[in-house]
């Protein structure tokens, strides 16, 4: 039964890669307005009611490893070194997570322009990674000693994840990362 619900889980997972390389590919290549679910479905060879239960809206096919943010938003806090602040520690990952050298996939400039050109995505992205709020919050009440509700750890928490949608507007995403971070690292005095 265990080897079952083995080959269930491996399918259903390359279904999804399936469909959300398919949407990618022709988001890229017709543009994000021009293709419709329907079109994504066809081109993965699974019908739109396979793709609506891995996927519950269009926008959601082009973020399909958005699982995985929360836990690194949450490890950057947790797994920090002693000497290392927790604004450094994100700042750090909104770097690696939001602005990744193009050279680990070819199709990186690509990606990120159709995202920041249209607005449907460029709000669903936001409203993403603005999601995990709670949790970094609540990590770094947990690493500071801070009580849950405290709210200098959610003002921290949302200004370090508002830094990653400055980055997407700006023509120079590292520059507007490290803004973002040395303002919530020294203070307005330090600018």
């Amino acid at each position: 039964m265990d080897a079952t619900v083995g080959r269930r889980e491996r399918k259903k997972a390359a279904t999804r890669q399936a469909l959300a390389d398919a949407a990618l590919d022709l988001f890229l290549e017709h543009g994000y307005d021009r293709v419709t679910i329907r079109d994504v479905a066809e081109a993965a060879d699974v019908s739109t009611t396979t793709l609506l239960k891995h996927f519950p809206s269009k926008e959601a096919l082009v973020f399909d490893q958005d699982g995985d943010r929360e836990a690194g938003l949450v490890a950057a806090v947790v797994d920090r070194g002693p000497d290392r602040s927790i604004p450094a520690a994100l700042r750090e990952y909104v770097k690696r997570a939001q602005l990744r050298a193009p050279d680990t996939d070819p199709r990186f400039h690509a990606f990120t322009d159709l995202v920041r050109h249209t607005p449907a995505l460029n709000e669903y992205a936001h409203r993403m990674w603005i999601r995990h709020q709670d949790a970094l919050a609540r990590a770094v009440a947990g690493a500071t000693g801070s009580a849950a509700d405290d709210p200098r750890c959610t003002a921290l928490a949302r200004f370090a994840l508002e830094a990653s949608a400055l980055a997407r507007d700006s023509d120079d995403p590292a520059r507007a990362v490290d803004a973002a971070f040395d303002l919530l690292e020294h203070g307005w005095s330090a600018a």
